[in-house]
């Protein structure tokens, strides 16, 4: 609507310019009025407001064909807005229900064991102990999807709930521990001193989880991964560092964007001999979902460096008051 009205006043001002510029001198009124020479005389003020009037008429009509255009052109993006909402709340509701039923298995295994009914060695136990919490976190991540399905994006807004980030860091490398493994990948905890962020713990492990899965995506094999937490006024900083050869092919402030994807990094996908297997495929949604989570709860996510030496991803979080 300004374009519009900016260019009809534009050409409105320009045409007024020129009408002043070729109105007849007083002298050359003077004798066209002394010849009666049948000329129509018309005002050069009657010509300007005459003007003034169908630019004002202008402006008014482009502003609305451009509203009625736009409502027009945004229509389909609500339509696809609503349409991801509902497959995401769907296809969250039906997960729920499975991963209830798993988190009760496993609770049967694990009292049958506990009673003497079964028997199994440390190992096996800790192991169950582990999909246990694995299948706990998967329950909360489908309902932090339903809420966030339920919900706008709105930049600084805040929702109940904190959780212990070193806690959580400490809870996603473990998890992420056996696909590290898998690649020679080292995972490091760098924590100057625990601290509390106002996130909920589930959207907080989603957020770090998708970092450092992000990390491991790209880091070579036999490499590092270093997650270190700090403390900016206010604020608690997450990094996130591989040593990856760096984000190419786009550009870096748009990775956060959905479906945004870089050039696959060949180190990546070729991990150490007798290693386990190549990187999985990146769909370009986690580095999304983790602006996502910072921008709901008043933080944010950003690029600090990129490079052949590696890549380090910012988390920036609202610390929690005492």
């Amino acid at each position: 609507m300004i374009v519009s009205g900016l260019v009809v006043i534009a050409a409105l001002a320009l045409t007024i310019a020129w009408v002043l510029h070729q109105t007849i001198p007083q002298e050359r009124l003077e004798q066209v009025a002394a010849a009666g020479a049948g000329e129509v005389l018309v005002s050069a003020m009657d010509v300007v407001a005459g003007l003034v009037v169908l630019g004002v008429a202008g402006v008014v009509f482009a502003g609305l064909v451009t509203v009625v255009i736009a409502r027009r052109a945004v229509r389909p993006l609500g339509e696809a807005l609503r349409l991801q909402r509902q497959f995401v709340a769907d296809a969250s509701h039906e997960l729920r229900t499975p991963l209830a039923v798993l988190d009760a298995r496993l609770q049967a295994v694990q009292r049958k064991i506990a009673g003497g009914a079964a028997t199994a060695d440390e190992n096996v136990t800790a192991d169950l102990a582990r999909l246990r919490d694995d299948s706990r976190a998967l329950i909360d991540i489908v309902d932090d999807l339903l809420e966030a399905a339920g919900g706008d994006l709105v930049e600084g807004a805040t929702s109940a709930g904190s959780a212990s980030l070193d806690s959580v860091v400490a809870e996603v490398l473990r998890s992420l521990s056996v696909l590290a493994e898998g690649r020679a990948v080292t995972l490091e905890h760098r924590c100057a001193a625990p601290v509390r962020v106002a996130v909920p713990s589930t959207s907080l492990r989603r957020a770090v989880l998708a970092l450092v899965d992000n990390a491991l995506g790209h880091a070579p094999g036999a490499s590092s991964i270093t997650v270190s937490t700090q403390v900016r006024g206010d604020s608690v900083v997450l990094t996130v560092a591989d040593h990856g050869p760096g984000i190419t092919g786009i550009d870096p402030a748009r990775v956060f964007d959905r479906f945004a994807r870089s050039e696959p990094s060949p180190a990546a996908a070729n991990p150490a001999p007798g290693r386990g297997q190549s990187s999985r495929p990146s769909f370009g949604i986690g580095l999304a979902l983790v602006r996502e989570v910072a921008l709901r709860h008043g933080g944010s996510v950003r690029v600090a460096s990129t490079s052949p030496d590696g890549t380090t991803l910012e988390l920036t979080l609202p610390m929690q008051n005492p």
